[in-house]
């Protein structure tokens, strides 16, 4: 009999909670079950060695991977088609967001689907000779998947709480009608998603996230000379942007040192624009305090090393990083965002602190100081599966 085949598209592979959720989704699918083809825009991070054997990489087309490029690039390139497309749909979503108000504005996330609506008609099918059982779109915007690839039936994943975000619900609400299902990662994630789009709302499967729980603790085996022992050293892990709140990391540490706190020591590990950060570090007076790390091609080893985990976001879908931590037996500390209580059983697997920075300053001293409560936490996860594996039987029951 033959296999169900299944694609999945994804951007790139860089270090990011979704992108180590496709690794733990291509490491639980079995292969003798299922063939599984794997389009990704560009070919570049780290996790594209995590890729698994047995799934069937598609070459890169380079028209996709010119949709985040510099400009100057597409264009040396010769895309030219895509550079106007893609400064067109700049133009559009300005025309937009001028009628939006400061809060909106400051939310808005809507400039991607705008992109791509104006891109599509640019690119090429993806493997048209293939018609596929499903095709999964792994990561927002997905028009691509929905039409340039033959299926029989499409799901679409939601890695964000839509309730956080502004979005221009008119132009993204006929693309999410395409599919057949959309994936949401938790049940708060479903409800903010739904309160959006109420009309989506039979479309929806809960699939958590899927951890590949044994590759992590193998990357991790490796020693990092960073930490020293005689600190307290946190760590947070994810990219530079505005939904990891790593802007208010200099503010919040200063008034843990003022706490008492001389010996705290806060690492971030990531990429992006850095520039906000180290100047918030450097208004603060925090340059011995708050150390950025960068990026690592591994953070494994650094997260088993530290003395405690901290997720500061504004906002999460549900974090990858957060499970990741749990699985390396360590405490973990997030901010109180909306998707916070989904994740974390407050003072059992973890600890919610106020995201206002005075609060998060006081619970995280407060936890710091509480070795009895990062004991218990540490005992309790030490018991318990964060991998999910079994999640991935929700994708079968998609192909029968």
């Amino acid at each position: 009999m033959k296999k169900p085949r299944i694609i999945i598209l994804m951007h790139y592979m860089e270090l990011g909670g979704a992108e180590s959720a496709l690794i733990g989704l291509l490491t639980a699918f079995d292969y003798d079950r299922v063939d599984v083809d794997l389009f990704i825009h560009a070919h570049r991070g780290p996790l594209m060695t995590q890729i698994p054997a047995r799934v069937n990489l598609l070459p890169e087309i380079k028209a996709y991977s010119m949709i985040e490029a510099p400009i100057k690039e597409v264009v040396r390139q010769g895309y030219l088609s895509v550079a106007w497309a893609r400064m067109k749909a700049k133009m559009r979503h300005r025309r937009y967001a001028d009628n939006l108000n400061e809060s909106q504005r400051s939310l808005d996330a809507s400039e991607f689907q705008y992109v791509a609506e104006c891109v599509e008609r640019y690119l090429p099918d993806i493997n048209p000779d293939v018609e596929y059982d499903l095709c999964i779109s792994f990561m927002a915007p997905h028009n691509y998947a929905l039409n340039k690839v033959r299926a029989n039936r499409y799901l679409a994943w939601i890695h964000t709480d839509y309730g956080a975000i502004h979005i221009n619900k008119t132009q993204e609400l006929p693309m999410w009608a395409g599919y057949d299902h959309i994936a949401s990662i938790s049940s708060d994630v479903t409800q903010s998603f739904c309160k959006r789009f109420p009309e989506l709302g039979d479309k929806i499967i809960e699939i958590e996230n899927i951890i590949p729980t044994e590759l992590i603790r193998m990357r991790a085996d490796y020693a990092v000379d960073v930490f020293d022992k005689n600190h307290i050293n946190l760590l947070s892990v994810g990219r530079f942007c505005n939904a990891k709140n790593y802007d208010n990391v200099p503010d919040i540490a200063k008034r843990m040192v003022e706490a008492g706190l001389n010996n705290l020591r806060w690492y971030i590990i990531g990429f992006g624009n850095e520039a906000l950060i180290r100047q918030k570090i450097v208004e603060s007076g925090m340059e011995k305090h708050v150390i950025i790390l960068g990026k690592k091609d591994n953070p494994y080893p650094y997260i088993k090393a530290c003395d405690i985990y901290v997720q500061p976001s504004r906002y999460e879908g549900k974090s990858v990083t957060v499970r990741e931590a749990q699985i390396l037996c360590k405490p973990v500390a997030v901010t109180a965002y909306p998707t916070a209580s989904s994740q974390i059983c407050d003072h059992n697997d973890g600890v919610i602190v106020p995201l206002d920075n005075e609060g998060c300053a006081r619970e995280l001293t407060r936890f710091i100081c509480d070795e009895m409560l990062q004991t218990h936490i540490i005992s309790h996860i030490s018991k318990h599966d964060y991998g999910n594996r079994t999640e991935v039987e929700k994708i079968y029951q998609l192909l029968s």
